[in-house]
């Protein structure tokens, strides 16, 4: 389970990993860290998030309620959106 979890949390990540370095602006993940420059690494993020989640300190969105947030932003309404357009939605708009 633990790993599955990492796994997730990688992916998601990484999509805001402009640079492929595995560091993230600290804004775009709301973390707060210690690290200069205002970027947080994965190697300090995982663990936190792992705990979080592991934790249950966040419920769970309704599933209806993340469906109708994906097809707001699939715009040809096919179905599935790509990571190239989540990431774009993510990071530009």
């Amino acid at each position: 389970l633990v790993a599955e979890i990492e796994k997730k949390i990688t992916e998601a990540f990484e999509v805001f990993d402009r640079e492929s370095n595995k560091t993230v602006d600290v804004r775009f993940v709301n973390i707060e860290v210690e690290e200069p420059g205002g970027f947080v690494h994965l190697e300090h993020f995982l663990p936190v998030m792992t705990k979080v989640l592991l934790d249950r300190r966040f419920r769970p969105i309704p599933e209806d309620v993340i469906l109708h947030a994906f097809e707001a932003l699939d715009e040809n309404k096919c179905g599935y959106i790509t990571k190239d357009d989540l990431v774009k939605h993510l990071t530009k708009e």
